[in-house]
């Protein structure tokens, strides 16, 4: 076994690190349960801090965080705290300004709100300050009427879906800590961090690579500030880091992220009480309107519940490299990906620290599906 691999492991997951790394990358982290049992623990490479990734390096993920943000909501619906169908302003008043009072929850999670922006002049200290941000997102003007336009919210997404929550919180907590309380810990995703303690930094794997792409289209600037970018220069910041941005703050390891998808995976196995029902679990699956999304300007295959519909780049054998039937995913920026497939009880997580944007000359990720259904049918 090659000595950049930091574990011992399954030979096609090892073959699989391998190309990761042999494709660019700097370190890896590979995690995945089959009916909750953690079937794939594995990692490879390096920090970028001088230290070599092992299985507690913390890892940014991202866009990763909004299916956090999405499972604590459903969470709170299933408790009879919030309807989905119901607006958001109903909970939150101020949410209503400019037009915003016929936005429902449902809306937001699936990107069709039409209310995706948090204002192209957002700075750097607003960004990592909850009060002001869920207030400047309850004074954006929509852009569209909802539910007729796909229109991907990087940013705003976890303040709406948070703010909600906090205020039909029974005792009024932080949604950060409403996250950990009623989410992280209960699924054991104690190495799951929405707010990064100062004591947790040297953990954290520095992040490398590339910027994403710019753009100077309005929507797209005042949706996500070009000044505020997915890339190295911000997310390795440690006040970003600590401010838990939550539709793009979590910082977490691969096991805790697994255990995330796990529990929509258990959702669609028959026996056993899930943490999530079955209408979560229905609405999850249902996918919206397949029109191209304003925001970005390609089809993006997202579910009502806030979660995708397909698992990108990680695979060699099916169609485009992406797993797609009966997949429950989220995607982060740079290429961090977790995914549920219900219908085997699976749950992947593939987290890294160089961040790419579009195609690769050589999928670094391909074969780590692969090698994980490989093992999986193996375990059953």
């Amino acid at each position: 076994m090659s000595e950049r691999l930091a574990t011992n492991c399954d030979p096609r997951i090892a073959k699989a690190l391998e190309q990761a790394l042999d494709a660019g990358e700097t370190g890896v982290q590979i995690a995945a349960c089959l009916d909750g049992e953690l079937i794939v623990d594995a990692w490879a490479g390096e920090t970028g801090n001088g230290r070599e990734v092992d299985g507690d390096t913390l890892f940014p993920v991202f866009s990763v965080t909004k299916a956090v943000a999405a499972s604590t909501v459903h969470l709170y619906a299933q408790r009879g705290l919030l309807d989905l169908d119901r607006p958001v302003a109903e909970v939150w008043p101020g949410y209503a300004a400019h037009g915003k009072d016929g936005i429902t929850f449902d809306h937001v999670l699936s990107h069709r709100s039409g209310a995706p922006t948090i204002g192209a002049d957002t700075t750097l200290a607003e960004l990592c300050d909850w009060d002001t941000m869920t207030a400047r997102v309850a004074d954006q003007t929509p852009v569209a009427e909802p539910g007729t336009q796909n229109a991907y919210s990087p940013f705003a997404f976890g303040w709406v879906l948070g703010e909600a929550v906090r205020r039909v919180d029974p005792q009024r907590r932080p949604f950060p800590d409403i996250v950990r309380e009623e989410v992280l810990l209960p699924l054991g995703m104690d190495d799951f961090f929405l707010g990064l303690p100062d004591d947790q930094r040297p953990r954290v794997a520095t992040l490398v690579g590339d910027s994403a792409p710019s753009s100077d289209d309005p929507l797209l600037q005042a949706a996500s500030p070009g000044h505020l970018p997915f890339a190295p220069s911000m997310f390795n910041l440690p006040q970003v880091q600590r401010a838990g941005l939550p539709s793009a703050g979590g910082i977490a390891t691969a096991r805790a992220t697994a255990r995330l998808f796990a529990a929509y995976a258990a959702s669609g196995r028959d026996g056993g009480e899930a943490f999530f029902t079955a209408d979560t679990l229905r609405r999850c699956r249902t996918p919206r309107p397949a029109d191209a999304d304003r925001t970005y300007g390609f089809v993006m295959p997202v579910g009502h519940g806030g979660l995708w519909h397909f698992a990108p780049g990680v695979s060699d054998t099916s169609p485009g490299g992406a797993l797609a039937e009966g997949v429950l995913s989220h995607t982060g920026a740079g290429g961090t990906v977790a995914w549920a497939e219900p219908a085997l009880g699976l749950s992947v997580a593939v987290l890294h620290n160089r961040m790419f944007f579009g195609p690769q000359p050589v999928a670094p990720f391909g074969a780590i599906g692969d090698a994980v259904h490989a093992v999986a049918a193996d375990r059953s």
